[in-house]
């Protein structure tokens, strides 16, 4: 666990393909697909980062992050209705 109290995300992993599209997995099943400068970009950053580093890039670009504080979020006074 991090600082904050919740937990780092794992389970992610990255394939580039000859074409150069990245394919990020979750678990094995597919997340996301990143193609042209998309991809680029991500190989780039993800090449320069520690292994936790790699997990919270792939969370990020997939969306998959920030887990937990849904309901915490609809209480905000921004989203009441």
């Amino acid at each position: 666990m991090n600082d904050s109290g919740s937990s780092l995300p794992d389970g992610f992993e990255y394939r580039v393909h000859k074409n150069g599209d990245v394919h990020i997995l979750h678990h094995g099943r597919p997340a996301a697909t990143l193609r042209g400068k998309a991809a680029g970009e991500f190989i780039g950053k993800v090449a320069s980062l520690d292994p936790p580093g790699a997990q919270q890039l792939m969370a990020r670009v997939t969306g998959n992050y920030r887990r937990g504080n849904e309901k915490t979020a609809r209480n905000h006074p921004r989203n009441r209705g």
